[in-house]
């Protein structure tokens, strides 16, 4: 759906701009009996989707009488696990990302001010900086710099046993096992970045300078899991690091076509 949105917006061919429309129709409601998670990963293509064929333009009825009300019940929605705003503020992991990308999305296209700027209050303190919000519920607290102060992701220059874990997160690295090094590997820290990613760049272009927060807290973390513990990314992880490389002017990126991920995509073509 998301492809099809991208493709009506460079190219207006009517038949996609129809097609998108027809999935945004059939989506509605599918959520119910979920888990949150589900809803944090599939929303945020929709939404964006959305925007990308004008709705409220193309269809203002559907628009205003179904699509925009569904989005404001999905973020007080109960499901498997909480609602997109209770996972958010209280999930440091991938869960929590998943459901603020989505959030964010939500409050963008819904013109919420409010419910934007608490978003990004909440994202500003899982990446570290605890002033700005600090309620998160963490697990094993051994890959934390401070475990009297649990971040999303480490500080810079924090050494743990005289590694350097800068740019850890450490509520996913703990999935792996408690803190060691060498870690034990795991696919949780690359999927909490596919939320944390685009959460910042919607958040970006919201006009909150959200890749530059915490000390470019979200390079720090792709430096972390590429130089020292040497997971790239791969699969349908490896759209973020052309949008990583674009914000930041790094070169982490792969040659040749990128999968799409659980929440966005087609980043090798976008940018």
């Amino acid at each position: 759906v998301l492809a099809k949105a991208f493709v009506y917006a460079r190219t207006k061919v009517v038949a996609y701009r129809n097609q998108v429309m027809t999935a945004l129709k059939a989506v509605v409601g599918t959520e119910a009996g979920g888990r949150t998670l589900a809803a944090g990963r599939g929303t945020p293509a929709y939404v964006i989707a959305a925007d990308l064929i004008n709705l409220p333009s193309y269809s203002p009825s559907f628009d205003s009488g179904t699509f925009r009300p569904w989005l404001r019940k999905l973020l007080t929605e109960n499901l498997q696990g909480g609602t997109l705003i209770s996972t958010q503020e209280t999930r440091p992991n991938n869960w929590g990302t998943h459901a603020g990308a989505a959030r964010a999305a939500i409050a963008i296209y819904l013109g919420d001010p409010t419910q934007l700027a608490r978003t990004a209050k909440v994202f500003k303190g899982w990446l570290g900086d605890r002033t700005s919000y600090a309620g998160f519920d963490y697990g094993d607290l051994s890959w934390q710099c401070d475990p009297a102060k649990p971040v999303g992701i480490d500080p810079t220059g924090c050494t743990k046993a005289g590694v350097l874990i800068d740019g850890a997160q450490p509520d996913d690295m703990r999935r792996g096992g408690a803190f060691k090094w060498p870690p034990a590997q795991t696919g949780y820290a690359w999927e909490a970045l596919q939320g944390a990613v685009l959460e910042a760049e919607l958040l970006q272009r919201a006009g909150y300078p959200a890749w530059t927060w915490q000390n470019k807290a979200l390079l720090r973390a792709v430096k972390f899991l590429y130089n020292r513990a040497h997971w790239p990314a791969e699969s349908n992880d490896d759209w973020q690091p052309w949008l990583i490389d674009y914000r930041y002017g790094t070169t982490f990126r792969a040659t040749g076509k990128t999968h799409f991920g659980k929440n966005f995509g087609w980043t090798g073509w976008l940018y």
